[in-house]
Order: structure tokens, then sequence, then C-alpha cells
């Protein structure tokens, strides 16, 4: 299950399990790029798609969707954790409050009751992986970041807790902290300004949605005995958030 499969990291992770074989489950809000990209998997020899529309930062609607899978889709052997934003860029003084309560919802509040109403599953037959996609400014604070940070320090913190929690049900959990990637990711965070997204990866030659794809597909081809806790991903260019070689 790839929840936020719509675009990006999620869509990446998507495509590249369907391409190995695997059943995959993807979620989104936005219903018409959901069906695209299950039209898009579908094409795949051997791979079976189950597309469903509904936001995970709605608690009940969340439970509901995932409780009423049918019964040969229950058994969910990895869930990536990938729904996820940042949007404005403001002090904290003059930030907007739907803008926190946003980036909270989805990234915090929303990894919560998915996971929540898949991993029982996992507990009861003592295998499962957990991916949660965090950031680098889950590593790290830079100026204009706040609450995006704390979200994604709250997923860094949480998967710690949950390989913890989980470890006595054989149960692996690996935190993706990627650097500079270019997806959809800074158009939202400046509300569908292009000229200005464009601007933050000049003169970066940024990650791709697939180069993080291909770093969750290895993950979880390890052998069954090996989990990677902890991965932080940069591109050559970024060696942290505030130093890299980007161009003005």
């Amino acid at each position: 299950m790839v929840t936020g499969a719509t675009s990006g990291f999620g869509r990446a992770i998507a495509a590249r399990f369907a391409g190995n074989g695997f059943d995959v489950i993807i979620t989104g809000r936005r219903r018409e790029r959901l069906d695209e990209l299950e039209n898009e998997l579908c094409r795949i020899r051997g791979t079976r798609v189950l597309a469903m529309n509904f936001d995970v930062r709605k608690r009940y609607e969340t439970e509901e969707a995932i409780n009423s899978l049918p019964d040969d889709w229950k058994n969910i052997d990895i869930l990536v954790n990938n729904a996820g934003l940042a949007v404005g860029f403001n002090h904290i003084d003059d930030g907007n409050v739907d803008d926190w309560d946003r980036m909270m919802d989805t990234n915090v509040k929303g990894l919560l009751y998915v996971t929540r109403a898949v991993v029982p599953g996992m507990v009861q037959r003592k295998t499962g992986y957990i991916f949660n996609i965090s950031s680098i400014a889950g590593k790290e604070e830079y100026e204009y970041g706040n609450v995006y940070c704390a979200s994604k320090h709250a997923v860094d913190s949480l998967s710690r807790s949950m390989r913890i929690d989980l470890v006595k049900h054989n149960i692996k959990v690996t935190n993706i902290a990627p650097g500079m990637a270019e997806t959809e990711f800074s158009l939202v965070r400046f509300k569908g300004d292009k000229e200005r997204a464009k601007a933050v990866y000049r003169g970066i030659e940024a990650m791709t949605a697939g180069d993080i794809a291909d770093v969750v597909f290895y993950c979880a081809s390890m052998p069954a005995h090996v989990c990677i806790n902890d991965l932080v991903i940069t591109p050559v260019q970024q060696a942290s958030v505030i130093y890299n070689t980007r161009k003005e």
C-alpha cells in the first residue's frame, strides 16, 4: 500500500513495485490522477492494482476505507506512508495557520491514521514492513521551515518509536529522509508559482522520484533478517539543508 500515490515519490514507488510483480494498493485524494495511475499500472503483466480514493487527513474516512478492503487485499505486507507536503514559506510570526493545519494533519496525523489501521494485521501475522517518507527537514531546521520541519521531525521520531514498539512482532520500519528532489514538492509549497518553484533547484542536479523509489525497493529487497532503520539521501551537490551549490 502506497499513500499519496498520485504524484512524486508515491507514484514512482508504486510503479517500481508493480513493475517487479507486486500487487499494489494505491491511495490518493485526486480521483482523476488515481484512475490514470491505476490504468497505467494495470497494463503491467501479472500485476493487480487496487485504487482507493480517500484523504488520509480524515480519520474515519481512512479507517472505513482500509477496514473495507476485500479479503484478498487485507494482508498488506508493505506500507509506504508517503502522503505529505510542505505548503507556505513564511517566518513563524506571519505564518498561515491553515497551512500549518494542512501540514500537520497530512504529514503527522494522516500517517498515524493509516498506520493504526494497517499495522494490527501485520502484528497478527508477525511480519510486515513500514516505510515512512520523512525529509532531511526532519533532521535539521532551516529558515522559513518551522512547521514543515516540525512535522517531519515528528515522522523521524515516530519511525524510531514504531521500530521499538514493533520489534517483538518482527516488523521492519525504515525512515527515508530525502533532500532536494525535483517533484511537485516546491510547486505545492509555493502554491502554484512555477518560477519560484523552479528556482529552488537552480544549479543543482536534484534527485528524481525514481531515485527514491529505487532506494525504497532496495530496502524492501534485503534479506528477512536485515532492517535498514534510517536513510538520509541527498544529491551530490547538497551536503545538508543549508550547504549546497544552488545558484541564487
